[in-house]
């Protein structure tokens, strides 16, 4: 097939207004397309048994039926079109059921016309080969995949059932502008997969702008998701960029979404819904072009019953879930993982790649790895570091106390780094208040590291695992203070 560009790509519009309809056909030929219309679902059906297009625009409400019944039938007879459905405003709810369904994405009435413009761009995008993506002909009728997504599926290690479905799911989906929600525990290699989601996709040049959601204090959520203007806070001295605007024209990866205040939820699923933000300090809205993945390795659908999140952002961000197994349930995995990891783990350390020998691999494969392959890549490391010879022998000792995961209807160590939940101690009876438990355990955790380095700050999040944002943000929940009342630093003096 010749890839169409804006002199021969061909598209339909359905819509039932015709004021509507003559106003998107004037868009689309300005653009250069070619353009047929149609005001129901039996013309539409006739264009599309006479005509093949390269994108599809329908209305959602049509005099004889539904948009989606023109979706359904075209993926019945699994024509190539991409499918782009317009629906009312404020109906969410056939947005995400649209997307279910199949389409490529949605624009909300009244459309944006510059939004209109690059949702149709895109749509014809996807449906094209792209040149230099070894999309050749025989490629397309083989089902072979383009070098970079091949590259991006190879990142995530394992030939394993479990894994082997994972891959197909990411290439599945990666087609649409669809929301995907990436549900594992931690270490599973969340962002790996998410990243995999961006690199299959006709997204693939743009961005790819990840976000760790827990370590943004809550006074600050609004100014780093949307931006901020000169002089709307104090310290702001310059407009900036929100983490949407970096995003633009690519993916917007969101980890630990569960972790976000209500408050910011409903500023997040209003940005996500009308795909625009507001700057704070702006009395204007700017239109993003981004396509959302979150992660999380929390149950959202509990949290959605306590009420610790919102069930319509649930909804909006778990159109379509990629399930992330952990290592336990991969072991057929691990000796391609170690190979992987120590190959990474010499490449980094400008060594040759050291041996494991079978009795190790075979210890490693009884090891319970609750930490998943970020354990195991810990586990590697360490062993790395105190080899002294070629063959390898890793030390289980330090990880001994690592949780096995949680029993149904108890909770997880969550909110904790999996490197200082590997040392929380168990209870020998079950706390009154959980949450207060694990705050105190948490915060002796830090005092010792922060004590064991002279109270630096960036010293002891070194040593824990975390970033200098997130230590920062725990030792202010905490109330934590150096002895005198000082606060901790940064630097040594």
């Amino acid at each position: 097939m010749v890839s169409p560009s804006a002199s021969s790509a061909h598209i339909l519009v359905v819509d039932d207004e015709p004021d509507l309809r003559t106003l998107y056909e004037l868009t689309l030929l300005r653009e250069g397309y070619r353009v047929e219309a149609a005001g129901t679902l039996a013309e539409a059906w006739q264009q599309l048994e006479a005509h093949r297009f390269d994108a599809v625009i329908t209305d959602m409400r049509l005099p004889d039926g539904l948009g989606l019944e023109l979706l359904n039938r075209m993926l019945q007879q699994q024509r190539p079109e991409r499918c782009v459905v317009m629906t009312a405003y404020g109906s969410a709810e056939n947005a995400v059921e649209a997307l279910k369904a199949g389409a490529f994405d949605y624009l909300t009435k009244p459309v944006d016309l510059k939004q209109f413009r690059s949702v149709v761009a895109a749509a014809i995008h996807e449906a094209a080969p792209r040149p230099g993506r070894a999309t050749t002909a025989r490629s397309a009728a083989t089902g072979e995949r383009p070098a970079s997504s091949r590259a991006a599926l190879e990142r995530l290690v394992g030939h394993s059932t479990v894994m082997q479905t994972v891959k197909e799911r990411i290439a599945k989906v990666a087609r649409s502008m669809a929301p995907v929600l990436v549900r594992g525990e931690s270490g599973t290699g969340k962002e790996l997969v998410a990243r995999a989601v961006h690199a299959c996709s006709h997204r693939s040049e743009g961005p790819f702008v990840a976000v760790n959601c827990s370590a943004i204090p809550e006074a600050l959520l609004e100014a780093e998701f949307f931006g901020a203007r000169k002089g709307s806070y104090t310290g702001a001295t310059q407009d900036r960029e929100g983490y949407f605007q970096a995003a633009r024209s690519g993916t917007l990866f969101l980890d630990e979404i569960g972790d976000l205040p209500l408050a910011m939820q409903s500023k997040l699923l209003r940005a996500i819904q009308e795909r625009q933000v507001r700057s704070l300090g702006s009395t204007q809205e700017d239109a993003v072009d981004v396509r959302i993945v979150s992660a999380t390795h929390k149950d959202l659908a509990a949290d959605v019953l306590a009420g610790r999140f919102r069930q319509d952002l649930y909804y909006r961000l778990n159109v379509i879930e990629i399930l992330v197994p952990p290592l336990r349930e991969r072991r057929d995995d691990l000796p391609e993982l170690c190979d992987a990891l120590l190959a990474r783990i010499a490449s980094e350390s400008g060594m040759p790649v050291p041996v494991l020998s079978p009795s190790v691999l075979e210890q490693l494969c009884a090891h319970p790895l609750g930490g998943n392959v970020r354990e195991l890549e810990n586990l590697l490391h360490r062993a790395v570091a105190l080899s002294d010879g070629e063959e390898l022998q890793v030390d289980f000792a330090p990880t001994q106390a690592t949780p096995a995961p949680a029993a149904p209807g108890l909770p997880a160590l969550e909110h904790l780094s999996p490197s200082v939940a590997r040392v929380v101690p168990a209870p020998d009876v079950m706390p009154g208040d959980l949450q207060a438990y694990l705050d105190q355990q948490e915060r002796e955790i830090l005092v010792k590291a922060l004590q064991d380095s002279g109270f630096n700050r960036t010293a002891a999040a070194q040593r824990l695992g975390l970033s200098l944002r997130q230590i920062r943000y725990r030792i202010a929940r905490l109330a934590i203070a150096a002895p005198g009342g000082d606060e901790p630093h940064d630097e040594r003096a």
